[in-house]
């Protein structure tokens, strides 16, 4: 008995009696449906037959997967992305060159016989046992094109894949059943034009036209006919005949599709002999595949956007469903991104913090009011070498980003607005000392309490020792005190804070729930810079909170129909009233234009925002907004070790960074670009009575920082956070009695005889 090969294939015999048996199988099929008389044929192979009476009728023929094209709010593409590289053409578009030579290599009687070519299977039969082995197939277009959908609709499961192309007795059956249906339905011409569009031509090019474009870099209508020689040569063994990594093996192949051309009368010997002295004439276009290569910096947008894809139920009950439509391809999918924003984000993101840098950037703008990402962008680029990256440093963990970072005092104003809303008057006013015991107990959601009676209680401290107060909320909100926010939430309760956060998005962009320790009120928490842009925008839209979208609509083409896709929507609800809106508003517009964020000012423009700085320099931030453009600016160390001390960005050097330093001059650029020419709407700010001024009836030795950087001015208020800088004077606690006049953020008094620095590392 024949030996197995040592590498376990079979003997050149056995592979010979397994073609001769699938052979006298296609034979018996034909005896007994197609040939009855051939009584004895059709007996020796009863079962087979019965088997083959059992396949379904109708072949599933999937839609065959097409590149998707993703595009910006303007209609300008992206990136293009597919599982299969493949543009599906009509039979008219591909050149007659390439219809003749793929048919006279592949199966050269296509039109005289049916599905199946009994005179092909034994001319087969008798070559393969003349030569001991497999010299010759007999599959004809028809059952290799069933093949192929075979494949096809396996996808990218590899066991699927090899189950579509095992050769066995009962694919065979099913290939062969399938072919007889598909040729009785479709026709020839039709045939052949679905084989030219799914079959595979190597260099991840699927389909005749994407071959083209792959190689020759034209359309399959204009090939030639040495090009079409050498496509149609390519089918058999795309790896063996790869002309980019193997010319010489490649034009043997193509001349010895040119000689069979001549063979069955499709051109003369001399139109070949010509061909056959060309050259390959190869003008390769490198596969362009995937958010790599997206425009404009785009490559995490791109990714974004088919997370969201996979990720929404809009789109596919099961993660399965969404992938297969995903992976089918044939999209057109139009995304909120716009080019004027992502352009000035990634410009600023480039002049302001390099690749090469120990830490990196990220930045997204968001649209008040409907949620549309307009721009997401950061310093290291999207890919896999040095200085690059796949982690979407914008988004949270589940959507391709990481863990989050700390905001730091990004948050207060949630605080803020929390006890507003709660009935909170905005004048409130908090003893405030520069060190104290976190207070206890304090209130959290399902009736629990945190308790900080222990033997260690734990304690905090402001930035400086010369922050004492009392303060009103909006000297506290200007500078930053971290004790007075502490003290806020004492009185609050963790539990509004936290439903505050989750009604404007705000959550752990790990997925985990919110802690409720009062430290939550110094931004304690890692939040993504597309979550806090989107929280900032409900500022910026009066209370109305609206989730962020990517995507405006999708069409799909599907067999030459179009149709189209329902795609996620925006989902806006009122987090908080408009008062409230309006209140933080007015609290936080002065940091832009006076206080730790005036790197940040946009001029003339009304703006609002909040610079923040995490304990250890971790994480600095600034986030701020327009009526109409709400935006968020991250600088850090991804991995958390990298302190931003000493430390050099975009080619500055600072001993340390603050939010209003780094992260304020990133966003003026971004969002001086994205506005421009643009309309400039004003807030609706609110009159927040002021008693402040009063209460410099004591000493007045208020030695605050002036600025980030620690310089002292007299009398010139520093204005962390944005409002009213000045020292702390010693006196007794104001009675608030009047409201913000027009010149207030020009800087006031801390005092009387008060040095007027106040202020804080927000």
């Amino acid at each position: 008995m024949p030996k197995k090969r040592s590498g376990g294939g079979l003997s050149p015999t056995q592979e010979a009696a397994k073609f001769l048996g699938v052979s006298v199988l296609a034979g018996a099929v034909l005896a007994g449906i197609a040939l009855p008389a051939f009584g004895a044929l059709g007996l020796a192979a009863k079962g087979s037959v019965e088997g083959f009476d059992e396949i379904p009728a109708n072949l599933k023929q999937p839609p065959l997967s097409q590149r998707t094209a993703i595009l910006d709010a303007k209609g300008d593409q992206i990136a293009t992305v597919y599982s299969r590289d493949r543009t599906v053409v009509d039979l008219k578009s591909v050149s007659p060159y390439m219809q003749k030579a793929i048919v006279a290599i592949e199966d050269s009687r296509f039109y005289q016989h049916g599905a199946i070519d009994l005179k092909g299977v034994l001319r087969a039969l008798n070559r393969n046992a003349q030569s001991g082995g497999v010299a010759e197939g007999a599959s004809t277009l028809t059952q290799q094109y069933v093949k192929n959908v075979f494949v096809e609709e396996a996808g990218d499961d590899p066991t699927k894949v090899a189950q579509a192309t095992q050769q066995t007795l009962g694919r065979k059956i099913k290939e062969l059943k399938y072919a007889i249906q598909v040729e009785e339905e479709l026709g020839k011409k039709k045939i052949l034009e679905n084989y030219l569009n799914i079959t595979f031509f190597g260099q991840q090019a699927y389909g005749v036209e994407a071959a083209a474009q792959r190689y020759f870099s034209k359309s399959a209508k204009d090939l030639n006919l040495q090009e079409s020689a050498l496509l149609a040569g390519i089918v058999q063994s795309p790896s063996r005949y790869d002309p980019v990594n193997d010319e010489a093996e490649a034009t043997k192949r193509r001349n010895t599709v040119l000689q069979r051309m001549v063979e069955v009368g499709d051109v003369s010997q001399a139109e070949a002999d010509k061909a056959k002295e060309a050259p390959l004439g190869l003008k390769v276009s490198k596969p362009k595949n995937g958010c790599i290569t997206a425009v404009k910096g785009a490559g995490f947008f791109c990714d974004y956007v088919r997370e969201v894809f996979l990720s929404d139920r809009t789109f596919g009950k099961t993660k399965e469903d969404r992938a297969k439509v995903w992976n089918q391809g044939g999209l057109t999918i139009r995304t909120t991104l716009d080019p004027q924003a992502q352009d000035s984000a990634q410009q600023s993101i480039k002049e302001h913090v390099y690749k090469t840098d120990d830490v990196a950037t990220a930045a997204t703008i968001v649209e008040p009011g409907t949620g549309k990402i307009l721009a997401m962008g950061q310093s290291r680029p999207y890919g896999f070498g040095k200085n690059e990256t796949q982690i979407n440093l914008s988004v949270d963990r589940s959507m391709g980003g990481g863990a989050g970072y700390q905001p730091g005092s990004t948050f207060k104003p949630i605080v803020a607005a929390a006890a507003l809303e709660g009935g909170m008057p905005a004048t409130k006013t908090y003893s405030a000392p520069y060190e104290m015991k976190y207070p206890s107990p304090i209130q959290q959601c399902g009736g629990k309490v945190y308790r900080n009676d222990g033997p260690k209680p734990v304690t905090l401290t402001n930035e400086n020792e010369s922050e004492v107060g009392p303060y009103s909320m909006k000297e506290a909100t200007a500078k930053s005190v971290n004790t007075y926010f502490v003290q806020m939430i004492a009185d609050v309760g963790t539990c509004p804070v936290v439903e505050m956060a989750k009604k404007m998005g705000v959550e752990r962009a790990d997925g985990a729930k919110m802690d409720q320790g009062p430290a939550i009120a110094l931004g304690t928490q890692e939040m993504s810079p597309l979550t806090m842009a989107a929280g900032y925008a409900t500022f910026a839209s009066r209370g109305m909170y609206c989730t962020p979208v990517a995507i405006e609509s999708i069409s799909q083409r599907i067999g030459g129909q179009t149709k189209s896709l329902d795609v996620p929507k925006s989902t806006c609800s009122r987090a908080m009233s408009e008062t409230t809106a309006d209140t933080i508003n007015t609290l936080l517009r002065g940091v832009v234009e006076d206080g730790t964020g005036t790197q940040a000012g946009l001029g003339s423009r009304p703006s609002a925002g909040k610079t923040g700085t995490t304990d250890e320099r971790y994480a600095a931030w600034f986030v701020g907004y327009t009526p109409n453009m709400a935006g968020a600016v991250w600088v850090g160390d991804p991995a958390h070790d990298r302190q931003m001390s000493d430390i050099t960005i975009g080619g500055v050097w600072h001993d340390k960074v603050f939010g209003g330093q780094v992260p304020g001059p990133i966003w003026r650029d971004m969002m001086t670009g994205a506005l421009a020419n643009k309309e400039a709407p004003d807030f609706n700010l609110v009159n927040i009575p002021d008693g402040d001024e009063d209460r410099g009836d004591g000493d007045g030795n208020g030695n605050g920082r002036g600025d980030e950087d620690g310089d002292n001015g007299d009398e010139n208020g520093g204005l962390i956070g944005g409002l009213i800088g000045g020292g702390n004077g010693g006196g007794a606690e104001p009675t608030p009695s009047f409201s913000i006049p027009e010149n207030l953020f020009q800087g006031q008094d801390g005092g009387n005889n008060g040095n007027g620095n106040g202020g804080n590392w927000p």
